[in-house]
């Protein structure tokens, strides 16, 4: 299978607060996406293993996902070493997607950023033909492949975007993805212990967040992007 979008998350529900808009956008467009999640997310204060695997399928349907991957990194330990870096190259490998996103290079959670620079790597080596990978024992050896542009998605810290998503027209269906993550966020009848995320002022920044990343380019709801590379375009038409 081969996907158009493949978006890298630290944690289950990272995607989802972070570019699951323009998921759907791109989903909606007839074109195939798909998450990789890095960790189970195990060591979350709030639900657990089995919670977060059920909420992920949940919000995989919501989002029309095409696959749905998780690759079981230590939560808290993210790294980019030699295993870490040929796991994400198998899966480049094997969806050949034009598009990744990944995970900002800098965040409040320091799995985010090692998270995305692990991403960052692993698609400039994926394309070299000397580093062997296979999905399966008893398959042929992987082909290269680099995906055509890699950008970073904005998570927690306020970053200034090199780019906006205009999300105005699935910002609601956004919000059910995210609210599928049930444990992770406010209810005032639960009794886990409150976190970071769970407090309701959280749920109302997700809006506020989005009303500023669309405010920088003139939307109603944005998701912003960073990128290293510049990003072009054929027609200056298409620019707002």
């Amino acid at each position: 299978m081969k996907l158009d979008v493949l978006a890298f998350g630290a944690h289950p529900d990272d995607v989802e607060l972070s570019c699951s808009g323009t998921l759907l956008l791109e989903q909606k467009r007839g074109h195939s996406v798909g998450i990789v999640d890095l960790t189970l997310g195990e060591l979350g204060t709030r639900g657990d293993v089995e919670t977060r695997r059920a909420e992920a399928e949940k919000s995989s349907v919501i989002l029309g996902l095409s696959v749905r991957i998780n690759l079981e990194l230590p939560d808290g330990f993210i790294q980019a070493d030699r295993p870490s870096i040929l796991a994400v190259i198998r899966i480049l490998r094997q969806f050949r997607p034009d598009v990744v996103l990944a995970p900002a290079l800098e965040d409040r959670h320091p799995d985010h950023g090692r998270a995305g620079n692990l991403v960052t790597e692993a698609c400039f080596l994926a394309g070299l033909a000397r580093i062997e990978t296979y999905w399966q024992p008893g398959e042929g050896p992987q082909q290269p492949w680099r995906p055509r542009s890699l950008h970073q998605y904005i998570q927690d810290r306020l970053l200034k975007p090199d780019f906006v998503v205009d999300i105005t027209s699935v910002m609601d269906q956004r919000m059910q993805s995210i609210l599928a993550f049930g444990t992770q966020f406010y209810d005032p009848a639960a009794e886990a212990p409150n976190t970071y995320i769970s407090s309701p002022e959280f749920l109302e920044g997700i809006y506020s967040r989005a009303r500023e990343m669309g405010r920088m380019a003139g939307f109603a709801y944005g998701e912003g992007f960073t990128t290293r590379k510049v990003a072009g375009v054929k027609s200056i038409l298409d620019l707002f």
